[in-house]
């Protein structure tokens, strides 16, 4: 266990409590402690509520935003900033006045070692050339093909050969760790062009890749396990000892760096030696010649993460729902019945009712639950509330999909129908759904992530039966970067008999 996580906020509160005990003890008229309130206390501020309140950080904020008529709260301690699930402030900060909220000094510091100055670490001219590269790939129909032609290709070589086993001997299968690992095969053929088979499972080239992709998973945790010290420098601490978390994460981080780097030269190798082109993202940015190995380095780290943890945790809470649902599981299948012929990009497009099941699941659980940006200068929000200059300033899009002000009393309810209007799929804006991001920063791939979570829906819900171990338990979140299921998601599978 890392004891010199919890040894100074173990300290603190006991200080606190024994103050509030002397305090009652006196007579003295104060207000009684409440957990779950967002009055801090002088001096302290809002340490003690975030400390006992850590393990459910999602679900405490969220019960604090719904209780405020703006949606919006102050925190005080142990940082000051403000944290919103209000449309009009969405609007406001990634849009309207977008200039005013960088993503600052602090956050982009705290994510370096893992992240450098990658297209989500970074500000100014130097997210301004990542987005325009990445743009102009993204919007390309060539790369829509690829897309859909590789994810057919990994689900016809590799999930279904999986699943069949597994349906044969009924053994017990994580399905957020099977969509990881698809993910990342998927992610990696579209930012580097090479095929890491971490959905085989049985190559060397799969073992070396799973490593890596074992390596990205505990750096992604323990970098955003950064952010949640009640003492926020403490990590700067372990870091300069290299003791505890902070160890285990630089080793993470080599491990990460050095894989990437290795594509890296071999990219530039490839390009040297041959007449060819080759349309994947590196080799668009290698082609530009501005940019140096560790900066190229950066963009794999990045757009892994962006690729691998967003969809396969968009998939995993899908598939979740539907368990709990089979009404809705039966009106998917039921278009997937009305498909004629091979799926390609036209037909995944007109299955309105699964995009719209896919979009519901994202709406309670976006695979970003939180965003955060820092303050320059001060300002005000649409709603009144003040930001500070050099203020973090945060929309938590968990919480936002939780709020009877913007989706109904219904809110809770997972409910595909809240999309549709005649059968025909009906989006929202999204500074109202905000799982894609929205303004400038929007997300590239939100079109390729729609692609891939339809073909794997319509490839496991046409042909296999997944019946979720712990039925009646509800997964617990493991808050990481994005949102996963903190103990993935265990099934069993079988063949649909129809």
């Amino acid at each position: 266990m890392d004891y010199y996580q919890w040894l100074c906020p173990i300290f603190l509160s006991a200080i606190i409590y024994l103050l509030l005990c002397f305090k009652s003890k006196k007579g003295k008229t104060s207000p009684p402690f409440e957990p779950n309130s967002d009055q801090g206390f002088p001096i302290i501020g809002h340490i003690l509520q975030f400390i006992i309140n850590r393990h459910r950080f999602l679900d405490w904020t969220t019960d604090l935003l719904a209780a405020r008529p703006t949606n919006t709260i102050t925190i005080r301690r142990p940082i000051q900033g403000v944290i919103t699930a209000n449309p009009a402030n969405l609007e406001y900060i990634l849009k309207i006045n977008c200039q005013n909220y960088p993503k600052g000094a602090v956050i982009t510091s705290t994510l370096r070692d893992f992240l450098g100055g990658g297209i989500f670490n970074s500000d100014g001219e130097q997210w301004k050339a990542q987005r325009k590269a990445a743009s102009f790939e993204f919007n390309t129909k060539s790369l829509r093909a690829f897309v859909v032609d590789h994810v057919k290709h990994e689900i016809s070589t590799r999930l279904v050969p999986l699943l069949m086993k597994y349906a044969s001997t009924r053994e017990v299968l994580d399905l957020q760790d099977v969509f990881e690992r698809f993910a990342m095969d998927s992610v990696c053929r579209l930012v580097f062009g090479e095929d890491p088979a971490c959905l085989e499972g049985d190559s060397d080239v799969s073992y070396y890749s799973s490593s890596f992709a074992d390596a990205f998973k505990e750096a992604e945790d323990l970098s955003a396990g950064r952010f949640h010290y009640a003492l926020p420098s403490l990590w700067k601490l372990k870091k300069w000892f290299d003791i505890g978390s902070e160890h285990r994460l630089r080793c993470s981080i080599e491990r990460v760096h050095t894989y990437a780097m290795d594509i890296v030269r071999l990219k530039k190798k490839k390009i040297e030696n041959s007449s060819a082109h080759d349309f994947d993202l590196l080799s668009r940015f290698i082609a530009s010649g501005q940019y140096s190995d560790a900066y190229l380095r950066d963009v794999i780290v990045n757009f892994i993460l962006a690729g691998r943890e967003t969809t396969s945790s968009a998939m995993t809470w899908f598939f979740w729902l539907l368990s709990k649902r089979p009404d809705v599981k039966q009106k998917v299948l039921e278009e997937i019945s009305l498909v004629k012929g091979d799926l390609g990009f036209q037909e995944l497009r007109e299955m309105n009712y699964l995009h719209a099941a896919i979009t519901e699941a994202m709406r309670l659980y976006p695979p970003v639950p939180v965003n955060s940006m820092m303050c320059r200068e001060d300002d005000t929000l649409p709603d009144g509330t003040f930001v500070g200059k050099q203020w973090f300033m945060s929309y938590n899009a968990y919480a936002m999909g939780r709020m009877e002000t913007i989706w109904g009393k219904d809110c809770m309810e997972y409910k595909p129908e809240r999309w549709l209007e005649d059968g025909v799929y009906r989006p929202e804006s999204p500074f109202k759904f905000s799982a894609f991001h929205a303004g400038p920063r929007i997300c590239l791939g939100k079109e390729m992530a729609y692609i891939q979570i339809k073909s794997v829906a319509t490839c496991i819900l046409g042909s296999f039966e997944l019946e979720v171990v712990e039925k009646n338990r509800k997964p617990e979140v493991g808050l990481s970067l994005t949102l996963r299921m903190k103990h993935g998601l265990a099934v069993r599978v079988g063949l649909r008999q129809d």
